[in-house]
């Protein structure tokens, strides 16, 4: 399943008869997410500029997503007892599709603190027991991607001969004084500023407590969203480009 973005780099993780819900019943809902998918890119400049949160490539996946169909949803579920309402939960998914075979929903989770992982889970977990999806889907920082931070950011200062904060204003990149303190520090540790910066830029911006594959796969593995059919894609580093 999804073998063209495995040839690709992306890591693909299907759990609790996701594939076969997928490749028997929703063939369709895969095809979009490769669509999707195959077709992003990532300016190095990007990442330094959008740093964290919710970049211009999340959002170039969401309109994409969007354009397909795969729409925001809240889904509101009530409990009553003898004609009176006694619990009302609200789920706030950021895509989700219906299909003639069942509902996949999905979420975005680029650079978020990793609890989000855990809410994702727990609200797909919810969703799937009473009936509303049929899949969760999860699109993260793939491990190459999360493992490559550094190198790419070094590589993105010698690239664009950065030797200084000042040179680093062109790229809309004002570090608050404690970063300026903390990029001055490992300068001189790193032996020179390119690898300094990259080291404190990535631990501040895309550091191991933030969402990523890693953090994704350790959660699935101790059980969190069982029994939810679930799809997990890393976007892999070859996704970055330079000019």
């Amino acid at each position: 399943m999804l073998e063209k973005l495995q040839r690709k780099g992306f890591e693909v993780l299907a759990l609790h008869h996701a594939e076969a819900i997928f490749q028997h019943d929703m063939r369709t809902a895969i095809d979009e997410l490769e669509e999707v998918l195959l077709d992003i890119n990532l300016p190095i400049e990007e990442l330094v500029m959008g740093g964290g949160g919710e970049g211009q490539l999340t959002q170039r996946m969401r309109n994409q997503l969007a354009s397909l169909g795969w729409e925001k949803h809240n889904f509101e579920i009530k409990k009553t007892v003898d004609g009176i309402e006694k619990e009302s939960i609200s789920h706030e998914i950021d895509h989700v599709k219906n299909f003639s075979a069942g509902t996949v929903a999905l979420e975005i989770e680029w650079n978020n603190k990793d609890p989000f992982f855990d809410r994702d889970l727990e609200n797909f977990k919810r969703l799937h027991a009473d009936g509303v999806i049929s899949i969760g889907v999860i699109i993260t920082r793939g491990s190459s991607l999360q493992g490559s931070m550094v190198e790419l950011i070094e590589q993105f200062a010698h690239h664009n001969g950065i030797t200084s904060i000042d040179d680093l204003k062109e790229f809309d990149y004002r570090p608050t004084n404690r970063q300026t303190h903390l990029i001055e520090k490992a300068a001189k540790n790193k032996g020179s500023f390119a690898k300094g910066w990259a080291h404190t830029f990535v631990s501040d911006k895309f550091g191991q407590a933030t969402t990523h594959w890693r953090k994704l796969e350790d959660r699935v593995h101790r059980g969190v969203g069982n029994p939810c059919p679930l799809l997990l894609i890393g976007i892999p580093k070859d996704i970055v480009t330079f000019s």
